[in-house]
């Protein structure tokens, strides 16, 4: 115990002892060597200096920017390191040979720029692949592996590898003997064939084959299912680059064993032994394996349709070929029900308790809105604590602490994805059943639902589910709607998508804004005040209240039921009936629905009866001047609507509600003065 506290005490030391360039060449040797493994966790000192390696790599980068460009930075980094790596590569020991992998491996990590820039140096591979065969130790070999598994992923790397170096790997991830150096072999192949895959043309050197990558895909398949991948993070970061191809995912989601194994290699609680690229790799696995295909815009359809008829001169089978097909929704919809059987919900907390990484929050976020997609599936993500965990996740968006709009709308789209999977959660169950009884967590939601509102980047579907959750959180008290309606721009928004072309979106909508006329004084007062912009507000309501959507044609009155009971409304409402002569038509419609023979209406509904009746009431309570009393009862005979509220008074209309009778008697009495 007093040597690893002495040890760490000499990496802090060289943490505080500033840029990298004042570093001795012992200090530099100390540094490296303190990435070698160990027989145990606790006395690693790999956690230690891969925070002062950061550390160093930033602050140099940070340093020299000021007044060098990147390239000059990068080269300043190499003159410090490569002494080390290379003087390691050249000593015929095996530790000195271990350290110089072990650090270099590091470097590609923290400074990808830097290490390969060391990779790609003249004579330095020959040295790193002479070591394997001065020290063929397994030690050794797991080390090289990974080496080459990290230079693999960079293309100026993946030049320098040879065909003797490929046939190395491929005759290490084929023995069975060392599952730790077969698994760091096949992720090194693996990161070969998909990087080959996106190289240009003129950048292509060497490839694996698509049936060898399946084998390989299928022995790291076998290490995890076997329970023996443990302690083994490569095998999950093969399956991570692999879980693209839509094969391997419906292979992989129709395996229990393999999927409880790797599930259980989620640790449950953070300390300082947690692996994070264990905890990243689940999560990809997962997301990839849950993840729908992007939906296609309609210049993209087109496209796809052309490609379809041109095929060979002429038109193809409209099926999708065989990759298409078993990533089609349907295949998605399946293998998320194959993951939530196989116990994925209790991953997902565990994973964000256990790493604050950014990447696992976005794969944990997405993954959940995939999950969440179908109803069916919510419930049982909400008793896992799935509410929870896209709450946890979205406090530690960089919008949470942003305090102005600017700063609100650079935030990346993809922070968005944890709100809509919340907000799928909060259209379809109470406020309580997904944020608990405490009144805070509500309050907390608002801020995130309004910025999937009102981001630039939001699709037309989130605006359409943020509106949704709005509205259910508007519906849960007054004081809920009235902070909603504080939220600067959202129901400048939402009165902007009372007039867009979906149905569905415009009466989310309106929906949305009757729901915080409801709660909110502020959102009353905004369509009461009797000044031009309210009057062309409540125009817009009244013309919803005359649209084929029942939904919408409910939320619409409602809305001019409630604000009629202000004079401002109820003036605006005579002014549009003497100048338009709609707004008696409309209402007599609502009040009673059958239309004379051979025409058509919408279906008489007795929330519309009760909605129109009140509005009709509201309005004929507030004219005080006999000669707008005289002029409302003739344009009331002319358009029916009187005849409407007679019939309803005396029982013989549309409704027989007691409710609505009562209002309308009322109305007639009031025009009656």
């Amino acid at each position: 115990m007093a040597s690893k506290n002495l040890e760490d005490e000499k990496l802090n030391l060289i943490l505080k002892k500033g840029p990298q360039y004042n570093l001795t060449s012992e200090e530099l040797t100390f540094l490296a060597f303190s990435f070698l493994p160990t027989n145990s966790d606790a006395a690693s000192l790999r956690p230690k200096a891969y925070v002062v390696l950061s550390v160093i790599c930033q602050e140099a980068r940070r340093t020299e920017s000021k007044r060098i460009n990147p390239d000059d930075a990068t080269q300043l980094l190499v003159r410090t390191f490569s002494s080390v790596v290379e003087r390691f590569f050249a000593e015929t020991e095996e530790r000195p040979l271990l350290a110089g992998a072990c650090f270099l491996t590091a470097l590609f990590q923290v400074d990808h720029l830097a290490a390969s820039s060391i990779f790609t140096k003249d004579g330095l591979l020959e040295g790193v692949m002479d070591s394997i065969d001065l020290s063929p130790s397994s030690s050794l070999s797991q080390e090289v592996a990974r080496l080459l598994g990290q230079a693999c992923g960079h293309k100026s790397c993946r030049r320098m590898l040879t065909p003797q170096i490929v046939r190395w790997l491929e005759f290490k991830s084929l023995q069975t003997t060392d599952l730790v150096l077969q698994c760091a072999a096949s992720v090194a192949l693996i990161k070969l064939s998909k990087g080959a895959t996106s190289d240009s043309p003129e950048d292509k050197t060497l490839e694996v084959g698509s049936s060898e990558t399946n084998n390989l895909a299928k022995g790291l398949t076998e290490i995890i299912a076997s329970g023996q991948g443990f302690t083994c993070v490569e095998a999950v970061e093969g399956l991570a680059y692999l879980t693209v191809e839509p094969a391997l995912k419906e292979s992989l989601a129709s395996n229990p064993p393999f999927l409880k194994q790797l599930f259980a290699l989620m640790p449950t609680k953070k300390s300082a032994t947690t692996n994070p690229a264990i905890i990243y790799g689940v999560t990809v696995v997962i997301c990839n394996l849950s993840s729908f295909r992007p939906p296609l815009t309609e210049e993209e359809k087109q496209v796809e349709k052309l490609k379809r008829m041109t095929k060979q001169g002429k038109a193809f089978p409209a099926d999708e070929d065989k990759a298409s097909l078993l990533d089609n929704d349907e295949h998605v919809k399946a293998r998320i029900r194959s993951l939530i059987s196989c116990g994925v919900l209790p991953v997902f907390p565990a994973a964000i308790t256990a790493t604050d990484s950014k990447g696992v929050r976005l794969n944990v976020g997405k993954s959940l809105l995939c999950i969440v997609e179908e109803k069916e599936n919510r419930g049982a993500v909400l008793q896992a604590g799935g509410a929870k965990v896209l709450q946890t996740i979205i406090k530690q968006s960089p919008f949470w602490e942003s305090h102005s709009a600017k700063e609100t709308r650079d935030v990346d789209a993809s922070e968005l994805l944890p709100i809509q999977a919340l907000a799928k959660l909060s259209i379809t169950s109470s406020p309580i059943q997904v944020f608990g009884p405490n009144i805070g967590a509500i309050y907390d939601a608002i801020r995130p639902l309004s910025v999937l509102l009102q981001h630039p980047s939001s699709n037309l579907l989130q605006r359409f589910e943020a509106m949704m959750a709005l509205t259910n959180l508007a519906s849960h008290s007054p004081d809920v709607a009235a902070r909603i309606t504080k939220v600067g721009g959202v129901v400048d928004k939402a009165e902007l998508l009372l007039l867009d072309d979906h149905n569905l979106v415009r009466r989310a909508s309106v929906e949305l804004i009757c729901n915080l006329i409801v709660g909110s004084d502020e959102a009353f007062d905004r369509y009461t005040s009797g000044d031009r912009s309210s009057a062309s507000k409540i125009h817009i309501f009244l013309a919803l209240s005359d649209v084929d959507d029942l939904p919408t044609r409910l939320a619409a009155s409602g809305a001019l039921a409630t604000l009629s009971a202000a004079p401002g409304a109820c003036k605006t409402l005579i002014d549009l009936q003497f100048e338009s002569h709609r707004f008696f038509t409309v209402l007599k419609q609502l009040i009673d629905p059958f239309p004379p023979p051979d025409t058509q209406s919408p279906e008489m509904n007795m929330g519309l009866v009760v909605r129109g009746v009140v509005c009709v009431a509201n309005v004929f309570k507030s004219i005080k001047s006999n000669a707008v009393r005289e002029q409302i009862s003739k344009e009331g005979m002319e358009s029916g609507l009187l005849q409407a509220l007679i019939q309803l008074a005396k029982g013989e209309g549309a409704s027989k509600d007691p409710s609505a009778m009562h209002q309308a008697t009322e109305a007639l009495s009031a025009l009656a003065g």
